[in-house]
């Protein structure tokens, strides 16, 4: 019996130191002792490095929105006054109303008058006169179109007139059909006239038709321009041209094939965007049979020419 009674006292003796060990062990992790195995990593999970520096740039946040500005407004900002708000409360009003205001409507009708060349030319010791006129009206799509160019030397005069009807297919092109009436010393001719005109890439613009007259007769020219700004108000305007014919018209100093090209340069300043003064030079050659015929009736096959003139558009 006094065994058993000893036994016992050893078995609760060694619990109590024990539970006293394991408290001690937990106090001391509480403050601060370093953990190990499966508490450690609990204790890491738990409360990971990002949410503490989430919380201090929180905090630094708060700071800087709690500051008091230092900053002081600048002298236009003092000067600045606010305009008052709008006192009046517009009705609604339609999509078609608004686009009648706006004038946003691509098939409103409008036109234009360009004097292209109003010019003098020195030729042949002789004064000679040069135009170029274009008037359209029309809208975004379609447009009337009425053109003439040509060319007066004392009493005489040479050129062509042209009516026609112009589509825009492209962005930057359109088609243009018609008829043109040519005239010159001899015997007039009428002509249709079929061509097309636009911005080519690098902004050269193009113009280019093909014509058929009577008595199998056919024509075909192409002229091409660039505009080079020097300044916003003085620019240099290249420019070639050149004419074909499918037939001999004798009568009228033409011969078939190549007949004549035109290359010439004219420097303008635009005092106002519509009215511009120019000065330049032109070189004209003619070819194959049209210069066989000019030498026949005592005309060069190929000249220079100086010319003055303006440019205006209304």
């Amino acid at each position: 019996m006094k065994t058993s009674l000893v036994l016992t006292s050893a078995l609760a003796l060694a619990l109590s130191a024990h539970v006293a060990s394991g408290s001690e062990s937990h106090a001391q992790h509480g403050d601060g002792v370093p953990a190990s195995g499966e508490h450690a990593h609990h204790q890491h999970r738990a409360h990971p490095p990002q949410a503490a520096d989430e919380h201090a740039d929180h905090q630094q946040e708060q700071a800087r929105d709690r500051r008091v500005p230092t900053d002081k407004p600048t002298e236009s900002e003092r000067a600045h006054v606010p305009p008052d708000p709008p006192q009046t409360t517009l009705a609604p009003i339609s999509m078609e109303r608004m686009v009648e205001l706006m004038q946003m409507e691509d098939d409103a009708p409008f036109g234009m008058l360009l004097f292209d060349r109003l010019e003098w030319r020195d030729l042949d010791d002789v004064d000679a006169q040069a135009w170029e006129f274009t008037a359209w009206y029309g809208n975004d799509y379609d447009k009337l179109w009425l053109k003439t160019e040509g060319e007066r030397v004392e009493s005489q005069e040479e050129g062509h007139i042209k009516l026609a009807w112009d589509r825009i297919f492209a962005r930057w092109w359109s088609v243009q059909s018609g008829v043109r009436h040519d005239f010159r010393e001899g015997p007039s001719r009428n002509w249709l006239d079929f061509g097309v005109r636009g911005l080519a890439p690098y902004f050269f613009e193009i113009d280019a038709a093909i014509s058929f007259g009577d008595q199998g007769r056919t024509a075909a020219r192409f002229s091409g321009e660039y505009e080079m700004l020097i300044t916003q108000r003085l620019i240099l305007q290249p420019e070639l041209e050149l004419n074909w014919y499918g037939k001999d018209d004798p009568q009228n100093g033409v011969g078939s094939g190549l007949a004549d090209l035109e290359l010439g340069v004219r420097l303008r300043y635009e005092l106002l965007r519509e009215f511009a003064p120019y000065v330049g030079v032109l070189w004209e050659r003619k070819f194959g049979r049209t210069a066989d015929l000019a030498l026949h009736h005592g005309e060069d096959d190929s000249e220079v020419v100086f010319v003055a003139g303006v440019r205006a558009w209304f």
